[in-house]
């Protein structure tokens, strides 16, 4: 009886979970709309109210593409560029892309641009990357206009611009992208092309740090530590000092092992200063060898090996249990 019960069992776990939804899309996909088709394709790339299938996901935005629909085109394309539910292939990605962005998809023309910037499925070109980015960005596409805003600031145009670069990044920046924000952060920062305003640097910086971002969370906890642009605060620099190096960003890891050295902003302790500096030796950041090599003559056997000990725990914890 177990044995028959184990094949029911089996029977009904392969069996495909479908919501009420995914039935609905389904009926009017195989009626032939397109919308539909699109979004049948797109609950079976993401497993949504079925089980996951991207060779099913791209049958149905071919259906849907070849209705002439922008988006389904464009999604098909990253299909390709991607290489899900078919093999990769870059030069059917540049053909769904540029059908999707011939029709204005913003998305697409920023994906396309992508292409022509890296160089592949076609010829290398700048400036049609940026042709593309910018169709893309005045469209309000946010990561077009970050990424516009990295290619005048790098002088991809062949003439480097950081006004119009900040301009783009403003505008990605106010729709909340990290990267933007980060980008005015260190323009003004350095006053590279406008004038130097660390205050609006720091702001810029809180945004990106707010949202997560590592490189924000260091450059943050260093202004709090030496009162840069923010009013000096050793706890609020170790706050989004560790933030960071819970994210493995091995120079702010580094500076955590300062701070613990130097008793700022947290107690003294060559223990965890000993840890953090190993962790971000570990990461790749060759600059605390030194330190640890100076520490390790002044630390006992005992605090050497609950250094070590617990470097490794943090680590292989990916830093959730580092305390």
């Amino acid at each position: 009886m177990k044995k028959y019960l184990s094949i029911i069992l089996l029977v009904l776990v392969s069996i495909p979970v479908q919501s009420n939804e995914f039935t609905e899309m389904l009926e009017l996909a195989e009626q032939g709309d397109a919308l539909a088709q699109n979004t049948l394709a797109t609950m079976y790339a993401n497993g949504e109210g079925i089980t996951e299938n991207d060779v099913e996901a791209v049958k149905w935005y071919i259906k849907s593409a070849d209705q002439g629909y922008a988006r389904a085109q464009n999604n098909l394309g990253m299909m390709h560029d991607y290489g899900k539910g078919v093999p990769e292939n870059d030069a059917e990605a540049v053909k769904w892309y540029r059908k999707s962005a011939d029709q204005g998809y913003a998305r697409a023309q920023f994906n396309l641009g992508n292409l022509y910037g890296n160089g592949k499925g076609v010829r290398k070109s700048h400036r049609t990357a940026a042709m593309w980015m910018e169709k893309s960005a005045k469209q309000g596409h946010i990561d077009a206009q970050n990424q516009l805003g990295v290619m005048y600031h790098q002088g991809m145009f062949y003439i480097k611009s950081t006004n119009t670069a900040v301009t783009w990044f403003k505008k990605a920046a106010e729709q909340g992208h990290a990267d933007a924000q980060v980008w005015l952060g260190n323009i003004y920062f350095g006053g590279e092309g406008v004038q130097k305003d660390v205050i609006q640097a720091a702001s810029w910086y809180r945004k990106a740090a707010d949202q997560g971002n590592a490189v924000a969370q260091w450059v943050l906890g260093a202004m709090y530590e030496s009162g840069t642009g923010v009013p000096e605060n050793d706890i609020e620099g170790v706050k989004w000092t560790r933030k960071s190096a819970d994210q493995g960003y091995a120079i702010a890891q580094n500076n955590l092992g300062m701070m613990y050295y130097f008793g700022t902003g947290v107690p003294q302790d060559n223990v965890k200063s000993y840890t953090w500096w190993l962790i971000a030796q570990i990461n790749g950041y060759g600059k605390p060898k030194a330190y640890v090599r100076k520490l390790r003559k002044t630390m006992t056997s005992d605090q050497i090996a609950k250094a070590e000990k617990l470097a490794a725990k943090c680590y292989e914890s990916d830093y959730k249990d580092c305390d």
